[in-house]
């Protein structure tokens, strides 16, 4: 271990995006840092040990640690991402259907389906930006499969929605300000209609996810309100369309390394569970996650104040090569004989997502992404000269071009 100092306060997250935590452990040689991150100490932490240390919720609670900024676009203010303890745990209660492999399937068939409605328009089109007609499959599909109602017009304005809340909640300046009036816009219209569901408007189906966030109850007994009840309701249908970054980054490896297109194809054992952990492990995703110290903290003789920052290395985590032998190589074969542990792959957090804060639908990113998968090797396409570069001082980053592809005959 370097000898111990204290890392500055660094703007150099904004220009060097995900390499900004990698990059600051490696110069240190260590897994464990102090900082001082927008004016406040702070602990970054990477490992399968730190996984635990951070989802320990003795140690670090998400209360009060999410910037502002990022509720006013991803989450929504007053959002399960938000709650600890009691609170928590009854709020994630409404998310947990979700784990259970029936919704899973559920879910995949329900965007298979918007997939093959899709596909002949697609081919009408000289080209197809793959991340954005993705988007609309995804809406399409999981709207159907939550019992929400949606028209044809109404598709693509919230497809588009949804996109920005997730491409603007790091930056600021257009995409920030795109993302902050698209939660708005959205919030305001399903807060309405929970409100038409509850006032008998409005018929959901009986047990549909609708129909549960309209009659869930926080540890207080108390009925979400309304805009809260439309918070939790697109922080289920938000993250789907994190399957558009999947899906392009899906296709972005199939066109370097395309022998993996017939193992998919051929639907060999295990094979496209592996590719979809392979694809959520290699590209960047989430950077980091943050959390703040409930007490004065100690973490491999590092410390942290009490209320001070702690951050989760996502993406040097999933790059460590204590952990993936050639981390900077694409092998879906790594996960083939040995499944990804918790705590190791953590693209959507760590720890157990029935208690602790990791996304509760991530079985289902998974699921749906291995199907989507196969029907992308499935499908003859071209891909056209054009900017396949993912830049990591972009978060979320994806192929620049949104990866385009040219349907054939």
């Amino acid at each position: 271990m370097s000898p111990r100092r204290l890392v500055p306060e660094s703007l150099a997250l904004l220009t060097e995006g995900y390499a900004w935590l990698p990059d600051l452990m490696r110069a240190e040689g260590d897994t464990a840092l102090d900082l001082r991150v927008l004016g406040r100490p702070a602990l970054a932490v990477r490992g399968p040990d730190a996984v635990r240390f951070f989802y320990d919720e003795e140690h670090v609670r998400r209360h009060g640690a999410l910037p502002g900024p990022v509720l006013s676009t991803l989450f929504g203010h007053g959002a399960v991402h938000t709650l600890d303890g009691d609170a928590h745990r009854q709020r994630k209660s409404f998310f947990l259907p979700l784990l259970e492999t029936d919704a899973v399937t559920s879910a995949a068939e329900h965007i298979v389906a918007a997939w093959d409605e899709a596909v002949p328009h697609w081919r009408a089109r000289p080209d197809v930006v793959l991340f954005d007609a993705v988007g609309r499959v995804i809406v399409r599909g999981v709207c159907r499969w939550a019992g929400v109602p949606l028209t044809e017009d109404e598709e693509k304005p919230l497809a588009r929605d949804l996109l920005a809340m997730v491409e603007g909640f790091t930056t600021a300046g257009p995409r920030h300000w795109r993302a902050r009036r698209a939660r708005t816009r959205q919030e305001q219209r399903f807060a309405g209609l929970v409100t038409s569901v509850r006032t008998g408007r409005v018929q959901a189906a009986a047990d549909s996810v609708l129909d549960r966030v309209c009659r869930h109850r926080d540890a207080s007994g108390a009925e979400l309100t309304p805009r809260i009840a439309a918070v939790e309701l697109l922080n289920v249908l938000r993250p789907a369309t994190a399957l558009s970054w999947f899906v392009a980054f899906a296709a972005h490896a199939l066109h370097r390394w395309p022998e993996h297109k017939e193992r998919l194809r051929s639907d060999e054992r295990g094979f496209a569970t592996a590719f979809a952990h392979e694809v959520r492990r290699f590209y960047p995703f989430a950077p980091f996650l943050g959390g703040r110290a409930v007490t004065d903290l100690t973490w491999q003789g590092r410390h942290v104040p009490a209320g001070g920052l702690v951050l989760l290395d996502v993406y040097g985590q999933n790059h460590d090569e204590r952990l993936w032998k050639d981390p900077y190589a694409f092998r879906p074969e790594r996960f083939l004989d040995h499944p990804p542990g918790r705590d190791e792959l953590i693209p959507q957090g760590g720890a157990d997502p029935r208690t602790g804060h990791r996304c509760p639908g991530e079985a289902m990113t998974v699921g749906i992404l291995e199907t989507l998968s196969r029907h992308l090797a499935d499908l003859r396409y071209d891909v056209p000269p054009q900017d396949l570069t993912i830049p990591l001082d972009r978060i979320p980053t994806r192929p620049r071009s949104g990866m385009i592809i040219r349907l054939l005959a």
